[in-house]
């Protein structure tokens, strides 16, 4: 195996999963703290790369504009999502909870396969991240840099948010124990709700950024729907880190089998989660029920 193979490699496994991580750890957040299955996770990543993909015709903005445009709406319409809908199942049984997210994801799809078509729909990338930079002796695509860069960013983020912040206390405080945490005057509804539209916004982005690699399609929420759950899984439920390094594991396994053994990559794939939820059932860093 040559060093140019093996750096392609790298580069890619870590892209891929920094798109993974970000897409995922909301759903971590989700079915961690809000104590919900929510098989509809992700439709908030598809629609954040609908909404980038059609909002400079639409409304005439920049790439980077209609991105962030994008993710501020995911992140306001999973509001009332969540105010409305998943709200009324918080302490239901599991399978109440993924029957109606399941089916709020299928409406979603609909919609999408109504408004876009069924087709795959390009994600335009700004012009700064098209094309490629010479570092050292070889080339590497930008837009794989800022993937690295901006996963890395926002695991930073999220870490001073839940480790350093007064909402991360709160947080903490309602994973633990939501009962005594509404008891000294922790507003527990409002943590559920910031939570979730963080967790939307991120899907959105991640959704967005890689879209190159899961292309943005109407059944995109179904499709990689089992890719997402088995994230979650071998990282453990509600875990920062956890889901990172599920992320960088999966994706790393996936993608180096997928240049040597292209046909058997989804199977490394769920080998790899299988081998590790035998020897840790909770996940990497979840905690033994």
């Amino acid at each position: 195996m040559s060093l140019e193979l093996v750096g392609n490699i790298a580069l890619d496994s870590v892209a891929y999963a920094m798109i993974l991580f970000m897409i995922t750890i909301g759903l971590s957040m989700t079915m961690g703290l809000l104590r919900i299955v929510n098989l509809a996770h992700g439709a908030f990543a598809m629609m954040g790369g609908f909404l980038a993909a059609s909002l400079p015709s639409w409304l005439g903005t920049s790439t980077w504009v209609s991105i962030v445009v994008a993710v501020a709406a995911v992140a306001l319409l999973a509001l009332p999502v969540e105010r409305w809908l998943l709200r009324r199942f918080y302490g239901r049984g599991e399978l109440d909870q993924m029957l109606v997210t399941i089916g709020f994801m299928f409406i979603c799809v609909a919609l999408a396969n109504t408004v876009f078509g069924s087709g795959i729909v390009s994600v335009p990338l700004p012009s700064a991240l098209q094309g490629s930079v010479e570092i050292g002796p070889r080339l590497l695509q930008k837009h794989r840099i800022f993937v690295m860069l901006l996963g890395l960013a926002v695991l930073g983020i999220l870490w001073f948010a839940v480790e350093r912040s007064s909402f991360g206390i709160k947080v903490r405080a309602a994973v633990d124990n939501a009962a005594i945490a509404q008891a000294i005057g922790i507003d527990t509804a409002r943590v559920y709700a910031i939570a979730f539209c963080i967790g939307a916004a991120l899907a959105a982005l991640g959704g967005i950024v890689g879209a190159e690699l899961l292309p943005m399609e109407a059944s995109y929420a179904s499709k990689y729907l089992v890719l997402f759950l088995a994230v979650v899984a071998v990282g453990g439920q509600g875990t920062l880190f956890g889901s990172f390094v599920a992320a960088l594991l999966l994706g790393g396994v996936e993608t180096t089998v997928k240049y040597l053994l292209p046909q058997v990559s989804s199977i490394a794939f769920f080998l790899t989660m299988f081998l590790v939820l035998l020897v840790r059932p909770q996940g990497l860093f979840g905690r033994r029920v």
